[in-house]
């Protein structure tokens, strides 16, 4: 197996069969949920081809340093970033696209600097890799430009993309490109990760991570239970535990924080519906994610029905939907809780 990678042997094996067997396609997407080790895993696949991992993996996006150079770029006018997109190039023949920009959307810009690239052959060996990471956040005009370089690419570029949800990209691009699918690590995986890597909190962590090594090791705890308080004063408001008055103190906090994305608490508020699922369902076997607030999850519980939480799971889609259109925070959630307010209940 790759070294250093957690969990997903069989697209380790196929990865390496490729490899050995020299049966390189050209475009290769990987697809999974976040924290998995994508983007980890197209290094190491990279780094197997073209060699020299000690440098591919400078380009680590999870590397204080790298995202440092993003979070500053967040500040950057849209032409500014434009004028200079955004990639990561610590080897001449490796080079990774992301997403950027306050939206962290990849952009027009990057997928032209790519055509533009590939047009060069490598410069150390007989091979150059590509890696565009969470390619799902392209926005249509950038895949369709990708799309040029992918229908016709030179015979030593291979282009790796990994992606949330393959079911997001366009058609056309994953009839392009050989799938290999990764799924969450098993428990006891994610119990040996815990202990290797020295995990405060590991209990926590493996419950909120949810198979996913990465989310694991990078969750803030501490921003993650002020979200979740946020996001909790929400769902008490939107079935009518709490007065509105309680949430709207929650939602001034939140639009006057200019550093908060609308995208994390989001992930925060799927994550205490599926808990809510759960306890409605009375299901004795099932592992809350947030077990350690079960009693004040329990009480919300008491107050709503499946139906109230299919129609906030709904909306939560809609904001998701609506991320790109960079929307106000508080304005957003704040039509949420008024439309769920009074919804069905038992």
């Amino acid at each position: 197996m790759f070294e250093n990678f957690h969990g997903n042997a069989e697209a380790q094996r196929v990865l390496q069969e490729m490899v050995r067997g020299q049966r390189l396609p050209q475009t290769i997407l990987l697809a999974g949920p976040e924290g998995i080790g994508k983007a980890t895993l197209a290094r190491r696949f990279a780094a197997s081809i073209v060699g020299h991992p000690e440098l591919i993996e400078q380009d680590d996006l999870s590397l204080a340093s790298n995202q440092e150079v993003i979070a500053e770029r967040e500040k950057w006018t849209a032409e500014k970033r434009n004028e200079d997109p955004i990639l990561f190039n610590s080897y001449p023949d490796f080079v990774t696209f992301c997403p950027e920009g306050p939206l962290r959307q990849i952009s027009i810009p990057q997928m032209r600097v790519l055509k533009e690239r590939a047009q060069y052959g490598p410069l150390k060996g007989t091979r150059k890799v590509f890696l565009i990471d969470q390619i799902d956040r392209a926005n249509e005009q950038a895949a369709n430009s990708l799309l040029k370089t992918l229908e016709e690419p030179p015979a030593y570029l291979i282009i790796v993309a990994t992606a949330t949800n393959a079911y997001d990209l366009l058609p056309t691009i994953r009839s392009r490109s050989v799938p290999i699918y990764l799924t969450p690590l098993h428990e006891a995986e994610m119990a040996g990760f815990a202990r290797e890597k020295g995990l405060k909190d590991a209990a926590r962590r493996i419950a909120l991570a949810a198979g996913s090594p990465g989310l694991a090791m990078s969750i803030d705890l501490q921003a993650y239970d002020k979200r979740r308080a946020q996001m909790l004063a929400l769902l008490g408001a939107a079935c009518g535990m709490l007065p509105w008055a309680d949430w709207a103190k929650t939602s001034e906090a939140l639009n006057a924080s200019r550093t908060e994305k609308l995208e994390n608490h989001l992930k925060v508020l799927y994550l205490l519906l599926d808990d809510l699922l759960l306890l409605r369902c009375q299901d004795r076997n099932a592992k809350l994610r947030n077990f350690d607030i079960e009693r004040e999850l329990g009480g919300l519980a008491q107050a709503i029905n499946f139906a109230w939480i299919q129609k906030a799971v709904k909306k939560t889609d809609e904001l998701v939907d609506l991320l790109r259109r960079n929307i106000q925070k508080g304005i957003a959630l704040d039509s949420m809780v008024l439309e769920l307010r009074g919804s069905v209940r038992l």
